[in-house]
């Protein structure tokens, strides 16, 4: 087992590991216990009761953050013509359909998010297989295939998250950073937790948030208080 640092040691003493923290507590204490030389990230986990083999009980959306993530998030927009230039006034990065051929031929992946025109998923579906193993293939589902490139643009870049389950059936999401004011994270944090909580499977029986937990990039896991939550968003 890797020995954990003195600094991880210092600050793991501020957080009592049996205790469930309301999340201005949570908040507050993430933001003590963010004490890299970096600005950290701060991180939400969420186990969830389902069971992601089935479909059925699969959670996967996207949410606006209000405060954003705190990231630079470089966007690249699959779409010819007018709609390539208007991704380009909204702020897109990238942006046309010779996109397609730099990530075929150089394997060009200079982007965070990728959005597409519905016209254009027959060619952006042969590069796939570059694509989908790094999560940025163009998903309806996810509001990235759409002839409103504008909008979608403007969320990408203004703290647009996706939050699926993995195989364990846990979501990962960061939502903000240790530079944030705490309202701004308290923010961030209930506004994912009431997408999440929205999106709960009618066949997900039993309880369903099993554990939520706050970090920070190299602090330790602080564990919330999941009815609270509930309360809070109202179920």
């Amino acid at each position: 087992m890797a020995k954990l640092g003195k600094r991880y040691e210092e600050v793991a003493k501020l957080v009592n590991k049996e205790n469930l923290y309301d999340i201005a507590e949570a908040v507050q204490l993430v933001k003590e216990t963010a004490k890299a030389k970096f600005d950290e990230t701060i991180e939400l986990h969420i186990k969830l009761g389902v069971d992601s083999r089935h479909a059925d009980q699969q959670v996967r959306n996207t949410v606006v953050l209000p405060n954003g993530t705190g990231k630079t998030v470089r966007v690249a927009v699959f779409a010819k013509g007018d709609k390539a230039q208007e991704a380009l006034d909204a702020g897109a990065d990238f942006a046309g359909e010779e996109l397609i051929e730099k990530v075929q031929k150089e394997n060009w992946l200079d982007f965070d998010t990728a959005i597409a025109t519905p016209d254009m998923m027959g060619q952006v579906g042969k590069i796939g297989r570059v694509l989908g193993p790094r999560g940025l293939m163009p998903n309806p589902k996810t509001g990235t295939v759409t002839f409103d490139v504008a909008k979608a643009v403007q969320e990408a870049k203004s703290g647009k998250v996706e939050y699926r389950t993995d195989k364990q059936n846990i979501v990962h999401v960061a939502i903000g950073k240790a530079s944030f004011s705490v309202e701004a994270l308290e923010e961030n944090l209930m506004t994912l937790m009431k997408a999440v909580i929205k999106d709960k499977p009618a066949s997900s029986k039993g309880r369903y948030l099993r554990s939520v937990t706050l970090t920070s990039t190299m602090g330790p896991g602080i564990k919330l208080n999941g009815p609270k939550i509930m309360e809070a968003a109202g179920k």
